[in-house]
């Protein structure tokens, strides 16, 4: 009799499967099923990807870029988005400070390895985009979670933050805009918050993926652009899958220290090499074919505010939900605990009896809310939030 296989790792055993994309694959499952479903699940924006980007990938692939590329990204496309952040933030910032990586998530989860070691912990402020968690327990390290909900708009106080750090923290994570509130926090308030870390000399990671998706006149804030201190502590992550409609294309950017940089490099060069080299080029051409990015990106924006408007105004019609306007980003996050259901519950009826994909808010560390992307057609949006409201109506009864 053969000995039963030995058992998988620790890594492999306690990583948790994306809620979202579970969710967001149930709902395609129905749909090729034949059901009318519409989802609020999936986080990418429903354009496509701008003709130009696309030519230039094409054009790059006809060329012959399709060997290895060097490990932190091609030349040119480092010097762009040093550039970008020089131009709109007024940071001065060298190519050798970027690391071009395959996707924004594989960025944030660099940047955790560079920084924390086994028994380090990190301050993720709930709610949280899901992946941050496991990131942190795929690096040895331990999530510490600080709630902030829509009493306090989503947004952590410094006194927060204070109260979380322990001897053993080496990290804290801010995600402005957020994913998954559209909460975008002031400068004064990131001040605030990183004069914190600075004072128990923690690394920052900053999330700043949605930058370029803010509304209402909002500005977003680089918080390497907060001090000296902050600029030589804080690793940016951004990328191109959001602002571009460029998910599929795996393409995300870390500006960070040098030394810290170098480490990037050196982790990546042993986990994936280098992001596809002809798509590099698109990536380039979204930053310096600016007249054409930034007509793609007006279109887009114009589209989202439209349905942020529209979503939260009929979300607030509805007897027991409560809503706050995002700020950025493509979701909102409404609060369903009045109805007395977990939250999983409610997605999982909602979806079986109103064919309405949602995601719930425990997903991202925050029970009784629901997170809902607007980045899907008004048809979806108007249709949807009827379907909702009547599902909620039958939950008063």
């Amino acid at each position: 009799m053969s000995n039963p296989p030995a058992p998988l790792s620790t890594w492999a055993r306690n990583v948790s499967p994306s809620p979202t994309l579970a969710v967001d694959a149930r709902a395609k499952a129905l749909l090729a099923a034949g059901e009318d479903v519409c989802g609020f699940a999936a986080g990418e924006p429903d354009f496509d990807t701008p003709e130009h980007i696309k030519e230039a990938c094409i054009a790059a692939l006809k060329a012959g870029k399709t060997k290895y590329a060097a490990t932190p990204g091609i030349e040119p496309l480092r010097q762009a988005v040093a550039s970008r952040y020089a131009a709109e933030y007024g940071l001065k910032a060298t190519p050798a400070q970027v690391v071009v990586s395959p996707g924004g998530k594989f960025n944030c989860y660099m940047g955790v390895l560079a920084t924390c070691s086994p028994g380090d912990e990190v301050i993720v402020p709930a709610p949280y985009w899901v992946s941050y968690p496991e990131m942190v327990k795929l690096a040895g390290a331990t999530p510490k979670f600080v709630l902030a909900d829509d009493r306090t708009g989503f947004r952590l106080t410094p006194a927060m933050v204070e109260t979380a750090i322990t001897p053993k923290t080496k990290l804290l994570i801010l995600n402005s805009p957020s994913n998954p509130t559209g909460a975008v926090y002031t400068r004064a308030e990131l001040e605030a918050i990183v004069a914190v870390a600075l004072k128990h000399n923690l690394y920052i990671l900053s999330d700043e993926m949605y930058e370029h998706l803010v509304y209402d006149g909002v500005k977003p804030t680089c918080v390497a652009t907060l001090s000296k201190e902050a600029e030589a502590r804080t690793i940016v992550v951004a990328g191109f899958s959001k602002t571009y409609a460029m998910t599929g294309w795996r393409i995300g950017t870390t500006l960070a220290p040098l030394p810290i940089a170098k480490a990037l490099a050196e982790l990546q060069s042993q986990m994936s090499s280098n992001v596809t080299t002809f798509a590099q080029y698109g990536a380039l051409a979204a930053l310096t074919e600016k007249e054409k990015t930034a007509a793609a990106l007006k279109t887009m924006l114009t589209a989202f505010d439209r349905r942020r408007k529209m979503l939260h105004a009929e979300l607030n019609k509805i007897p027991g939900v409560t809503c706050l306007l995002a700020e950025g980003a493509f979701y909102l996050f409404p609060n369903i605990s009045s109805f007395g259901l977990k939250d999983l519950d409610f997605c999982n009826r909602l979806l079986d009896s109103e064919k309405v994909a949602a995601v719930p808010g425990s997903a991202f560390g925050a029970e009784g809310y629901l997170r809902l992307s607007y980045a899907t057609s008004d048809e979806i949006i108007q249709k949807g939030v009827a379907r909702l409201a009547k599902f909620c109506a039958a939950l008063k009864r």
